[in-house]
């Protein structure tokens, strides 16, 4: 039981829930409780946090009645187990009408650097980002870039903020040097996503895999399993913990 707990916790909920209660359409306007002030006709929060429990249900049913139907590997190592992970996820996406890996990136992105006024700023928070969700830097782009900033910021005498058009014009124009030199296309961004989301479900697979043993370890301590040999979690499937 804790084994399924934890496997739909990665998979399902914590998707379904995040994506939906994040979203601005569903922001909960803040209620008077200044003294005197009459009273509402309606419990608009309230039924706001009725839709949001709703929709987080319906989706998180869908997701999981795909999760029934597929097979998932938990195999972070095999390209194959993590490219069928990859489309599985997609498949709960499209069916829950779900935000992708990169649009949630995105979203998240705005949400927490809109207050940042300066780029050196804005980069460490990319970068701090990037390593919560385990995503590798395999070119050394970060670091490019905030040699670039280096030189922008020495050009012009002072940090850079994110509002000093003219400053923005020349860090944009020295990262697009950099793309050029690595060879990274505007029209190449389809591919490079794909790439994103194999890496994403690869470091998921590996929660996956990290809970599973975890869950595992802590079975066999129980009397009744301690004889028993814990099968390879890669054997384990899904479908029957759901």
């Amino acid at each position: 039981m804790a084994l399924a707990s934890r496997l739909l916790s990665r998979s399902t909920r914590q998707l379904c829930a995040g994506q939906v209660v994040l979203r601005p359409e569903h922001a909960i306007p803040v209620r008077s409780f200044a003294k005197g002030a009459a009273a509402p006709t309606a419990l608009k929060g309230d039924q706001v946090l009725k839709d949001i429990f709703y929709e987080v249900k319906n989706k998180l049913e869908t997701a999981i009645g795909v999760l029934r139907k597929e097979k998932i590997t938990i195999d972070p190592e095999d390209p194959a187990a993590v490219s069928e992970y990859a489309k599985v996820m997609n498949s709960v996406r499209q069916k829950a009408n779900l935000l992708s890996e990169s649009q949630i990136i995105k979203f998240n992105i705005e949400v927490e650097t809109h207050e940042i006024p300066d780029a050196r700023t804005y980069l460490l928070k990319l970068k701090e980002m990037r390593v919560k969700r385990g995503l590798i830097d395999e070119q050394g782009i970060e670091d490019l870039q905030m040699a670039a900033l280096d030189k922008v910021e020495k050009e012009i005498k002072k940090p850079l903020m994110r509002n000093d058009k003219k400053g923005i014009a020349l860090l944009t124009a020295e990262f697009d040097k950099i793309n050029q030199k690595l060879g990274i296309r505007k029209e190449d961004l389809p591919k490079y996503e794909e790439q994103l989301e194999l890496k994403i479900a690869k470091a998921q697979l590996e929660e996956l895999k990290k809970d599973a043993l975890e869950a595992m370890e802590t079975q066999k301590k129980r009397e009744e399993f301690k004889d028993e040999e814990m099968p390879s979690v890669k054997s384990l499937d899904i479908r029957n913990f759901i």
